[in-house]
């Protein structure tokens, strides 16, 4: 559920929910719309330990915020460690995610009106 003006979405409290979630998935990743506006997007993401998005083309303007867990952001030039309460920035060129330990991120996607016009 898409957080509202009039409610606030508890990010924290759906960890477990999702985690469980992911886990029985074929792909080991659960991906929720948290909130979709004309240039913001966001999205949680709950990868179980040793899982990964796999390398993907950059989505825009980015960033994780690392909500539980240990997660690696990887792309041909660097690679970071990130972990609970860690803001990191995705990289401008493909990338993958993957999680050391069972993890929950938020990603935010700032798109211009230029790309939104092309999605």
């Amino acid at each position: 559920m898409p957080a509202s003006s009039e409610q606030p979405l508890s990010l924290t409290g759906r960890a477990i929910t999702h985690l469980a979630a992911a886990k029985e998935t074929a792909t080991g990743c659960h991906v929720q719309t948290v909130h979709q506006g004309k240039g913001l997007h966001q999205l949680l993401i709950t990868l179980p330990a040793s899982h990964r998005l796999g390398e993907h083309e950059n989505p825009g303007d980015a960033t994780l915020v690392v909500l539980l867990g240990r997660v690696v952001l990887t792309s041909s030039a660097e690679s970071t460690t990130g972990q609970a309460g860690d803001l990191l920035l995705v990289p401008g060129t493909h990338h993958d995610l993957r999680a050391i330990e069972d993890s929950i991120v938020l990603l935010t996607i700032a798109r211009s009106h230029e790309n939104q016009a092309h999605s």
